[in-house]
């Protein structure tokens, strides 16, 4: 668009903010997208969704940048199109067992290396992939091999490229003119005004764009936390109170109650996942219209204190964990104040952070230990899950957006260590376990699905507890995270009934030889002894292998 200023000033010409297609970048203009409706073949999927997302069901996600999940070396690095990523990425993603991907904004950005944080058209599938209808066919093909789209989707700030939505008639249209509010020091870009309608509408308008043209199962809305306050990152002096004198943005708190109201009425079974990092109360919360009520009306928040505290521990040498025991079990405390997602995310391996093995304490062998151990904590642990792609099978470096994983350390006839294969097997077998034990996913945000046996013995460094479903057995967890052998460890489990106690089966053992591990174990089930242990009148005697998790099942 050419707009003419005040004054009759001519202002750099502007793509179009609503285009639902763009020429590919470096160029910048916007294009007119094929008009005729997709013709779309996963009614049986949306039919289904609604029950294949709630809160009861299984979901386990592969976050991945689109761009470099699997680049071609022998033309230049290219990113694969959608009709590549159909052809390679589905089939791995079913194999995997993941219920969901999670891709990095997709919407059109001007610079790769933002890896679409910093988006210009929020309404337009970056042109890197190829046009918008083969983006429609990569979700038709997703949902007809039953596996959930969730997109990345930034209504947080945006970029200062001046043919984009900066200064776009020559004043502060969508952005706040004063700095204090209307710019992002941490990302050096603008900040939407969200106490004007339009630009509340334009946002809602491309929310549903994703949800309703382009049958996205849900979005996750990032940097939520930078948007629900006014002093985010900033120092005093830095930022403007709002009319009540406190640092709360109550414009972009009303504006994510309007927009998850809207979803819902609109994009039944659709998710809304809040990237939200700080203890901001009823993220996940009904909005209901009472004055005292501030629920935000998120269907998941990201639980960073979770990721955090457990990371931090993990790296930790194992002879000083059990002075961080609290690490582990700290998150159980409001564990079930929201609907979690357990991430261990793009953002957990960039930036001097290190890849997940190589934050790992130890030899290649605990290395490779430490992270199965932590796999079989976190698939066992309250919450729906989300891995970051490579870390299915021990990425030893940061992420690289200019890069691929490195797929080659999955090449059985190389010669390189054999534990990045066998810790993918476990990821798929985790996967797998997770979907098919009720006990695992159906009350992953309740408290009646979760009590600890053993939550307060740091001094062996050992956490154990049972998780229960709708009905059915309970799963036993043990998890040993120090290099020793614990053996004859007792713990108290529930009885059948008199004279009927049965056997606890090992369904998974994170140290079982197909995994890389020792094989150490219990010979794939213990007998329950008549004998009383914390509280219980029956318990079991278990071997614990070392750096391990053991998953066992109450069988009759």
């Amino acid at each position: 668009y050419e707009i003419l200023g005040r004054g009759g000033v001519l202002l750099p010409l502007k793509a179009d903010p609503v285009a639902r297609a763009t020429e590919a970048p470096p160029a910048t203009a916007s294009v007119v997208a094929d008009a005729r409706p997709y013709l779309w073949q996963d009614q049986q999927w949306m039919a289904e969704r609604a029950q294949r997302q709630s809160l009861a069901a299984p979901m386990s996600i592969y976050e991945l940048h689109p761009a470099s999940w699997r680049r071609i070396p022998e033309q230049a690095h290219r990113n694969l199109n959608w009709d590549e990523l159909a052809e390679q990425l589905i089939p791995y993603v079913v194999a995997m067992g993941f219920t969901h991907i999670e891709l990095m904004p997709v919407m059109e950005h001007p610079f790769g290396g933002s890896w679409g944080y910093q988006p210009i058209s929020m309404f337009a599938p970056s042109a890197r992939f190829g046009k918008p209808e083969r983006f429609a066919a990569f979700v038709d093909r997703c949902h007809q091999a039953g596996i959930g789209v969730l997109l990345d989707w930034v209504p947080a700030h945006f970029p200062s490229d001046e043919h984009g939505l900066a200064q776009f008639d020559g004043t502060a249209l969508y952005e706040h003119a004063d700095p204090r509010e209307g710019f992002h020091q941490d990302w050096n870009t603008l900040i939407f005004n969200l106490g004007r309608n339009e630009v509340r509408g334009f946002l809602i308008a491309s929310a549903l764009e994703w949800l309703e043209h382009f049958h996205v199962d849900g979005l996750r809305v990032d940097a939520v936390a930078s948007m629900l306050y006014r002093d985010y990152s900033r120092k005093s002096g830095e930022w403007v109170p709002n009319i009540h004198g406190g640092r709360e943005n109550l414009e972009a708190v009303a504006f994510l109650r309007e927009l998850n109201t809207v979803v819902a009425q609109r994009c039944p079974g659709a998710l809304m996942i809040a990237e939200e990092s700080t203890s901001w109360p009823g993220v996940t919360a009904a909005v209901k219209e009472e004055a005292d009520h501030h629920g935000l009306g998120f269907s998941y928040k990201w639980n960073m204190g979770w990721m955090n505290d457990t990371l931090r521990y993990m790296q930790h040498d194992p002879l000083f964990r059990r002075y961080h025991h609290h690490d582990m079990t700290f998150g159980l405390l409001y564990g079930f104040s929201e609907n979690f997602i357990l991430p261990i995310s793009h953002d957990e391996v960039v930036h001097g952070k290190r890849a997940l093995l190589n934050k790992m304490p130890g030899d290649q062998w605990r290395r490779f230990a430490n992270v199965r151990a932590y796999y079989g904590f976190m698939w066992t642990h309250p919450g729906k899950k989300l891995l970051f792609m490579g870390s299915e099978f021990g990425q030893p470096d940061e992420f690289d957006h200019d890069k691929s994983p490195y797929w080659h350390l999955l090449d059985e006839h190389g010669d390189h260590p054999a534990g990045h294969r066998q810790l993918r097997q476990l990821v798929s077998d985790l996967n797998h376990l997770y979907r098919s034990e009720p006990a695992l996913h159906q009350r992953d945000c309740r408290a009646d699905g979760f009590s600890w046996a053993v939550g307060d013995d740091s001094v062996n460094s050992v956490l154990a507890y049972f998780r229960y479903g709708e009905e059915g057995p309970p799963v036993l967890v043990v998890v040993n995270l120090t290099p020793v052998p614990r053996s004859a460890y007792r713990i108290g489990v529930p009885p059948i009934g008199p004279g009927h106690n049965g056997v606890w089966r090992e369904v998974l053992n994170t140290d079982a030889a197909v995994y890389g591990g020792s094989n150490s174990g219990n010979m794939g089930q213990v007998q329950v002894q008549e004998s009383g242990w914390h509280g219980y009148p029956v318990s079991i005697e278990l071997n614990l292998p070392p750096l391990s998790t053991l998953i066992l099942r109450r069988e009759p």
